[in-house]
């Protein structure tokens, strides 16, 4: 997943100078695809990677020469070459990757915020930087889903960028260049972080809540049954519901950038939650357990959307912790689909 919501929250919380580079451009293949963010933090924390290491290096030593002139800087690294490069050994990717690295000042700083506002508050932000002749960061700014402008921008916003927000040609990620105003612009969409609704607070639902917010979903595990249910079982969840289904169901406003599981292990409340669930706008519901089980929790019930089960991509998966890689890859595979296939619209 995306570090942005990471980096968002270490640029609210830190009182540290700070370099942000982002992946602009990628030609051929790469660790990191463009829109990809790290945050150089000048004590020299890092948060987030955009490679397995290699340009992260280089690109550390450049940042108290950014901290200090207060102007940002782009790169680029030729990952085709057979030269050995800096860091001593031929990287061996095969592209091309071009990161713009820029100082977070006040400014930015308080439009930084605003962003994580809104991702905070389920809105999709697009990100339009204008690059200048010499690789820095010109002008700024960001739209929001619900028309929201905020940023930098010298004069007038161009109208041919209003067109094209939220256009088709809009929706992926990278640099183009817009005639009406003689530029490079680099385009990217935020997406709030996606949430894993777990019902059902068993041993094996701690690997799916812990792997599932470690690759940057927000969590929400809900049971019954106060001895399972517990902060201590799930330290990285969002939060704990405690509750009968048509309690807790009803404390969720459910939207489409959701996934549910349903894995109590009790027949009659999993009945009850996929009833319950499969009324909601979720982009995915999963159940654990046999098909010929589900099947029973079905029979006589009409379920107005599709349902994952057995629960997985099929690896033969053995154990809690197996079952619960094979689970998250397929919402993985689900979310990456459902992101692709969704248009844009103005």
């Amino acid at each position: 997943m995306e570090e942005i919501h990471r980096i968002l929250e270490t640029i609210q919380r830190t009182s540290l100078r700070s370099v942000l580079a982002t992946i602009t451009q990628v030609e051929g293949s790469a660790y990191r695809k463009e829109g990809t963010s790290v945050l150089f933090l000048e004590d020299g924390t890092q948060i987030g990677v955009l490679s397995a290491g290699c340009l992260e290096v280089e690109l550390s030593v450049s940042v108290p020469n950014i901290l200090e002139t207060g102007i940002a800087r782009s790169f680029v690294f030729d990952m085709q070459s057979s030269d050995p490069l800096s860091w001593g050994e031929e990287p061996g990717c095969g592209g091309i990757v071009h990161v713009t690295m820029e100082p977070v000042h006040d400014v930015f700083v308080d439009h930084l915020c605003t962003l994580k506002h809104y991702l905070d508050h389920k809105v999709e932000v697009m990100l339009i930087k204008r690059i200048g002749l010499n690789g820095s960061v010109t002008d700024y700014s960001f739209f929001t889903r619900d028309r929201h402008l905020f940023g930098e921008w010298r004069g007038e916003f161009p109208q041919a960028l209003l067109d094209m927000m939220w256009s088709e040609d809009s929706c992926k990620s990278g640099m183009r260049f817009l005639s009406s105003i003689q530029s490079d612009v680099f385009v990217h969409i935020y997406y709030p972080k996606p949430r894993l609704l777990i019902f059902g607070a068993g041993p094996d639902a701690r690997p799916i809540a812990s792997f599932a917010a470690a690759t940057g979903f927000s969590v929400i595990v809900s049971d019954w049954r106060p001895a399972l249910c517990d902060r201590h079982f799930f330290p990285d969840a969002e939060s704990i519901l405690l509750g009968f289904p048509e309690e807790t169901v009803g404390m969720i406003h459910c939207t489409p950038n959701d996934y549910a599981i349903v894995m109590t292990h009790n027949f009659k409340r999993d009945q009850q939650l996929v009833q319950l669930l499969s009324e909601r706008q979720l982009c995915y519901l999963g159940i654990l357990g046999s098909k010929n089980r589900t099947k029973r929790l079905l029979t006589g019930e009409t379920v107005a959307m599709e349902i994952h089960s057995p629960v997985g991509l099929t690896i033969g998966a053995d154990g809690p912790e197996e079952i619960a890689i094979s689970i998250l890859a397929e919402i993985i595979l689900t979310l990456r689909k459902n992101r692709k296939a969704r248009s844009c619209y103005p």
